[in-house]
């Protein structure tokens, strides 16, 4: 097994370990419950771990989770004149896709 990175937290290491796996990269959260004992141990080594089942996929692995970590955002004003931030391509306010 190889230790691929640390989550900031127990939702985002499940999330991360689920896209993972279903990219065909076997992975498993660890340490999730570490986080109790922060006051008897640093905080950095109480976070979520996200380990690989299989070393040869850390590359690939890095990849699709930086991919994750910086997805486009986007700045558009919709014609109904509500303003999308985000990585939003759907009006909150009417529903209108956002303009190719």
């Amino acid at each position: 097994m190889q230790r691929l990175t640390q989550a900031p937290n127990i939702a985002l290491a499940t999330l991360w370990a689920d896209l993972l796996c279903e990219a065909g990269l076997p992975a498993t959260v660890q340490r999730q419950y570490l986080g109790a004992a922060a006051g008897q141990l640093p905080p950095h080594e109480c976070l979520p771990e996200i380990w690989l089942q299989h070393a040869e996929h850390t590359t690939r692995a890095l990849a699709l989770l930086h991919e994750l970590q910086n997805l486009p955002q986007r700045h558009w004003r919709c014609r109904c004149g509500e303003v999308v931030e985000g990585g939003f391509e759907q009006c909150w306010a009417c529903g209108a896709l956002m303009p190719q």
